[in-house]
């Protein structure tokens, strides 16, 4: 077991897909809108929206795209704000929001943006949901049109749950899904040791995970809303299902049913699974690069775990990393990488692992964190945005890296330690 749990921190995970060419001229532009969002001073649902607010807000930042205004200006939800007021301030957008409550228990919250400077209400929108403990996903969709409304870079990722396990003691972890800022959480599978977590769709509806309550690792496919389970397989020691191809018909799992862990390719239609890695040592964490004919990998077969890359259909391998001697939990997309690097002990001796980013076509490399235990990155879909796990001074968060706008967030888990995400 203890083998098992040192392989642990050698998994990896990723998306891989184009970047958007629009990218470019918010990357160039000296400055972005300042807006300010604002409650309606006629609302009965201010406890809430208060926390809509800071939703929005926090999400408009983390976007890149837009300043966040710290000034006061309310009004009626039906009133045209102080215009001259807000221009006078350096305001460009006036984001003002209400809500309403259904006697079925639907929330909905409204929206009015309006253009200071053009003096004219320019974007009203309403979104609801039958959860109100479920308002920060109404602050992602309202962040998200206001966003796609400029014409922006998609964050349309900030609407999706995040699949994440928590540590819960000796031998217990649960498997939450969550928002991205874990504002929203909620436990799907709890009891026993269930870990490496993994969408299997992309509708969010179904996850694979590992669960260690069976007389051996079983791999587990489950439907969190239906809660009908499958067993994919089993194996002794290492097992884990570390990527999901596009259409959801290939997975690549760790498995080590002759003691040492290899990487195996399962067909979901036939059931079957092919060995892709023969290596007498520990090979974990693949992840399908180069639409599916080639994978990315974590190898100790040069005495040190390091990233690694080999076609579906070859035993050529080709070492892709040539920085430090302590290399794991990589993600890649189109050219680039980043994956997890022990760095030297620090002055008050803890460990530091941290994130660098490095080109397959340069010899670039960049580092992306500076302190801490910063593990299991993961690109979003537009190459964009860097989702990652960070540990420090014993707390837990979900880290967040805007690679193209040097910006980080952080985002803490009370209660529990994370052990692996997904998005």
């Amino acid at each position: 077991m203890f083998r098992i749990f040192l392989l642990i921190s050698m998994i990896l995970s990723s998306v891989f897909a184009e970047v958007d060419a629009n990218l470019e001229i918010i990357k160039k532009a000296n400055s972005v809108p300042k807006i300010l969002v604002s409650v309606a001073t006629d609302t009965m649902e201010v406890e809430t929206l208060n926390k809509i607010k800071k939703g929005i807000a926090d999400d408009l930042n983390v976007s890149g795209h837009f300043e966040i205004a710290n000034v006061n200006s309310q009004t009626a939800y039906d009133s045209i704000p102080d215009i001259l007021s807000l221009s006078n301030q350096g305001v460009g957008l006036y984001l003002n929001i209400s809500a309403k409550k259904e006697a079925s228990g639907d929330f909905t919250l409204m929206t009015k943006l309006y253009n200071v400077g053009a003096r004219a209400l320019i974007l009203e929108k309403n979104f609801t949901t039958s959860q109100e403990d479920r308002y920060i996903f109404l602050a992602h969709k309202a962040a998200i049109s206001i966003n796609d409304f400029f014409k922006a870079p998609s964050i349309a990722w900030m609407d999706k749950f995040v699949v994440f396990s928590t540590y819960k003691g000796a031998g217990k972890a649960d498997i939450m899904i969550g928002d991205y800022t874990l504002t929203y959480k909620k436990t799907v599978v709890t009891g026993g040791l269930n870990i490496f977590p993994k969408w299997a769709d992309k509708e969010q509806k179904t996850i694979y995970y590992t669960s260690y309550n069976y007389k051996k690792p079983t791999l587990v496919k489950l439907n969190i809303y239906n809660r009908s389970k499958d067993i994919i397989m089993d194996s002794d020691g290492m097992l884990a299902c570390s990527d999901v191809n596009e259409d959801g018909t290939k997975l690549l799992v760790t498995a080590s049913p002759t003691g040492q862990p290899d990487i195996f390719l399962y067909d979901t239609r036939t059931r079957q699974k092919s060995q892709v890695t023969r290596y007498s040592g520990i090979d974990v964490g693949g992840q399908f690069i180069e639409n599916g004919s080639r994978i990315v990998f974590v190898s100790d077969r040069l005495g040190n775990p390091n990233i690694f890359a080999q076609g579906i259909n070859s035993t050529a391998v080709e070492r892709l990393v040539y920085h430090s001697n302590n290399n794991s939990s990589a993600t890649a997309h189109e050219n680039n990488i980043v994956y997890s690097s022990k760095d030297s002990d620090n002055e008050l001796g803890g460990k530091s692992f941290n994130l660098y980013l490095v080109s397959t076509k340069t010899d670039s490399l960049k580092r992306l964190t500076s302190s801490g235990v910063n593990q299991f990155p993961k690109f979003s879909t537009d190459g964009e945005t860097l989702l990652f796990i960070k540990t420090y001074a014993g707390e837990s968060s979900v880290g967040i890296i805007r690679l193209n706008y040097n910006k980080s967030f952080l985002f803490p888990l009370t209660g529990g330690r994370i052990q692996s995400i997904d998005w």
